[in-house]
């Protein structure tokens, strides 16, 4: 077997400068803390010289005469002592060094704007966490903050970033209602506009209030260190997961803690719901993904109902078997991608009928991408043809086995379109962009455990795979290389990962039905499983690493 070569960012010059000024950093420290008694005596002597340069100019000129040949006996008679000139040597290093000592008063306790704050934190929580009844209320109007707020930290601008609270054991944290009241309340009254994680310990009756930090932007599409079957959906916060890759953003090297999506047969969670507002990076991810799969070695199905080309850069890439804009494109597309699904089924089950591995075009991934698939559907329901989404059934249903994947990113106002099995068979779900919490437990099944802010960057949002738990996200940036607004580094980054372009494939006649019907054999006989079904065929897009060349008229004939 060939081996791999090292991808990018570790084979790439940039980690030996990045890890040399690592290590000229780490010296540079080291020798700060190996001359710090040399850098405190320092300090202490200028000082002192300091003070006696303004105590020489403050004296008069009448008594300088005396105060010189003062000075002048003091350092004879030193100098004629046994061990004076050590004694006196010691002294004045003693005294560089008392001199030059950090001192910067240590905080015993908060100031007075962070004691207001902490009291009005307490007295808001009074109503939700005391009852007439408790002889020994730990919150009470007029009470002690003390008692109940065991550690806090604040940042320069006085808002809590930290809080450890302790609440009373009659109070009904194993109720969501109840939990959701006290984060709302602790949300507004600590300041909005930031993410907070709330971390409840119903055991020992104590609630921890963190403020998260924003999560990475500046990440863009590159080679992940991954398995074939993973795919990297996006970036979250370091205690969420186990697991670590090694990233760049920008120039400087990373590792980043990553929410990885498993497919394939044994995948629990094989197909992905993507949600969000316009603008709020869904697109972005399945691009993500698509470069992904064509880097693993997948065959990628884009059908994109928006119609605003944000998926041409794939046209006529190499494992790239379609873009289709339009519904009667995407209609024959996925009547082929559910034929496509039965017959790997069949040729599946026939090879294992007869004791062979199943044939190498069965285990090849196929990825089915669809982004706003509601359009197409209001289209073809105009034009009296049936919704393209009707045909996602069979790969929704029988893709694990089949080695087909579906991904199906959609906005919110159009979720009501999508069909029951869409629903039923995408475990893996991401929302992206700004959503209120009941839009995002509608889509996850539970509520987030941070508190989303009122403005996301693009790309920023949570995911969940299956029943696992909620992870805060961010998309790594994939922007389209046509949009000239994008980043340009962001930009090249996706030219770099797109596969090269295959030859010019040849045009189907309008009058030839691009699919046809898969026919079963009866199984009386040995048969030899049935053959690859041709894709539809598509124009071929604009090149971005190619220049445009004009096509040719010739006559007919």
């Amino acid at each position: 077997m060939a081996r791999r070569p090292l991808p990018r960012i570790l084979s790439s010059g940039t980690v030996s400068l990045a890890r040399g000024r690592d290590i000229a950093r780490t010296a540079a420290d080291s020798a700060t803390d190996v001359l710090h008694p040399l850098l405190v005596i320092g300090r202490g002597l200028r000082l002192l010289a300091s003070a006696g340069r303004r105590k020489w100019c403050d004296t008069p000129k009448d008594k300088r005469g005396p105060a010189l040949f003062l000075g002048a006996a003091c350092v004879l008679v030193v100098a004629l002592v046994p061990y004076g000139p050590a004694a006196a040597l010691i002294t004045l290093m003693a005294a560089a060094a008392w001199q030059g000592r950090d001192r910067t008063p240590a905080k015993t306790g908060p100031s007075d704007t962070e004691t207001e704050r902490l009291g009005s934190l307490y007295e808001a929580l009074v109503p939700y966490l005391s009852v007439p009844e408790d002889p020994d209320p730990l919150f009470a109007h007029g009470g002690d903050w003390d008692r109940a707020f065991s550690g806090y930290e604040f940042d320069g601008a006085g808002r809590v970033t930290r809080l450890h609270i302790r609440y009373p054991a009659y109070f009904t944290d194993g109720e969501a209602a109840s939990r959701a009241r006290i984060e709302a309340l602790l949300h507004a009254k600590s300041g909005r506009g930031r993410e907070y994680l709330f971390d409840w310990d119903e055991e020992g009756n104590q609630l921890d209030l963190s403020v998260l930090a924003a999560l990475p932007t500046g990440i863009a599409a590159q080679p992940f260190v991954t398995s074939p079957g993973e795919t990297v959906l996006g970036f979250t916060d370091a205690g969420s997961v186990q697991r670590t890759l090694p990233v760049l953003e920008g120039d400087e090297p990373r590792d980043m803690p990553p929410v990885i999506w498993r497919t394939g047969s044994r995948s629990a969670e094989p197909h992905l719901l993507a949600v969000g507002q316009p603008g709020s990076g869904t697109s972005t991810l399945l691009r993500s993904v698509a470069l992904q799969a064509l880097r693993h070695g997948g065959d990628v199905l884009i059908v994109e109902g928006g119609g605003s080309g944000e998926y041409s850069c794939l046209s006529g890439r190499a494992g790239v078997l379609a873009v289709e804009c339009g519904p009667t494109g995407a209609l024959a597309t996925l009547e082929w991608a559910a034929r496509e699904t039965e017959r790997r089924l069949i040729a599946t089950h026939r090879a294992r009928e007869a004791g062979r591995p199943a044939p190498e075009d069965t285990r090849r991934p196929l990825w089915i991408l669809l982004d706003r698939p509601s359009v197409l559907g209001h289209l073809a329901a105009a034009e009296g043809a049936p919704d393209p989404l009707a045909e996602l059934q069979v790969p929704l249903r029988h893709g694990r086995a089949a080695h087909v994947t579906v991904v199906v990113a959609e906005q919110f106002e159009h979720l009501e379109l999508l069909q029951d099995a869409v629903w039923q068979h995408t475990r893996a779900r991401v929302v992206l962009g700004s959503a209120s919490i009941q839009q995002i437990t509608d889509v996850l099944g539970v509520p987030p455990h941070t508190t989303p802010t009122a403005v996301a960057p693009p790309g920023r949002g949570y995911a969940r795979l299956g029943s696992g738990p909620v992870h805060r996200l961010q998309v790594p940036a994939t922007p389209d290389p046509y949009d000239e607004a994008a980043h340009p580094a962001h930009r090249q980054a996706v030219v770099e990962l797109l596969p090269e372009r295959r030859a010019q494939p040849r045009a189907v006649p309008d009058h030839v039905t691009p699919t046809k019907p898969l026919r079963i054999l009866q199984p009386v006989q040995p048969v030899e499983a049935p053959q690859p079904v041709q894709p539809p065929a598509q124009a071929q897009g604009p090149s971005i690493d190619a220049p445009q060349i004009p096509e040719v008229p010739v006559d007919a004939p």
